[in-house]
Parts: structure tokens; C-alpha cells; sequence
């Protein structure tokens, strides 16, 4: 069976639900069969993942509130792109800049993800960020609670392969260094 025997075709789309960071989305699709049925998914646009490393060789790391799990998350500066940031690089710099204090020096890019493409059309895009240095105070959302700290690479490598690293995004792009960093 070649790829498009599985296609569905989109008949129809409309936005359900709008709030700032998403969108509720439902689909009236043509499953291959030639069953018509409804599909709803959640829209939001593009983000970066920052994997800041010191010049001492710590990763600079954030402690966030986060209202849908109820918690605490430990992790990575992340965030969505913004039109005036013009690429995933100016993306990176600015989200840590706005999340951390911290500015990058060299950011390379790692890899892109689809997280959760069967409900959700996020794209994370990986970077990381050698020569971070703190430069100035956090200029957070809203909405955001953020502390600041460092930590190891090895402490964060450990805690991703345990699952003790709970936010997935942020484990990922330590798993995924730590594999091109065995290359």
C-alpha cells in the first residue's frame, strides 16, 4: 500500500475555539474507506527549544509554573516564534533573553520534532546555545512565573533517561544532545 492509499481528504475546516496560544480546529474529512466523519485538533504556532550551555559548561535551566499539570515543571526555555524574530536562531536568542536574563553566543540548530501530530500540529525546533552569559533581568510574559539556575549536563542527561526530566521537551533535546554528542 503506497502513502496516498492512507490520505485523508480535507472537505471542510473551521476554527472552533480561539484563545491566545491555540486554536481548536475541526476538520470535516474523507477517510480512505469513503466514511465522512469530523476531526478535531488543537492549532498553535511553531516553537524553540533552547539548550543554553555557560561557558563553564553548565546548562542554564528554568523552574516554571505550569497550570495544566498543577506543578512545578524543570526544563529548558522554550517558547513559540514570533513574526519580527525572522528565524528559529533569533528565536532562540530571544526566548532565553526574555525567559532567562541570559544571552547566547553561537545557537546551532539540532532538530526538528512533531511532538504529538495526532492531536496537536506542533513543530518544536531544537537548538542549542553555547556562551550564554547572564546580561540582563527576565522580561517574562504575563503569564509566566520562571526561576532561573543551572544545573550539569550529566545531571540533566541522568534525569531524562530515569524520567525524572517530566517535561518532554525539554528531556528530548537533552536525550537527542547527548546521542550527537556519542557520534
Amino acid at each position: 500500500m503506497d502513502d496516498s492509499e492512507l490520505a485523508w481528504r480535507t472537505l471542510g475546516s473551521e476554527t472552533e475555539y480561539t484563545c491566545p496560544g491555540f486554536d481548536v480546529v475541526r476538520d470535516d474529512v474523507r477517510l480512505p474507506d469513503g466514511t465522512e466523519t469530523e476531526f478535531h485538533s488543537v492549532s498553535e504556532p511553531p516553537s524553540v527549544v533552547v539548550l543554553p550551555f555557560t561557558d563553564e559548561g553548565d546548562v542554564v535551566v528554568i523552574r516554571e509554573w505550569r497550570q495544566a499539570v498543577g506543578r512545578i515543571n524543570y526544563g529548558l526555555p522554550a517558547g513559540g516564534l514570533e513574526d519580527a524574530d525572522g528565524d528559529v536562531r533569533a528565536a532562540a536568542r530571544r526566548e532565553l533573553r526574555e525567559e532567562t536574563g541570559y544571552n547566547a553566543g553561537a545557537v546551532e540548530e539540532i532538530a526538528t520534532y512533531e511532538p504529538a501530530n495526532g492531536l496537536f500540529d506542533s513543530v518544536f525546533h531544537y537548538v542549542v546555545a553555547h556562551g550564554c552569559e547572564p546580561a540582563a533581568e527576565q522580561d517574562l510574559d504575563h503569564n509566566e512565573s520562571i526561576a532561573v539556575e543551572t544545573a550539569t549536563f550529566e545531571e540533566l542527561r541522568s534525569r531524562a533517561a530515569v524520567g525524572e526530566l517530566r517535561d518532554g521537551r525539554s528531556a528530548l533535546a537533552v536525550l537527542q544532545y547527548a546521542i550527537r554528542a556519542q557520534e
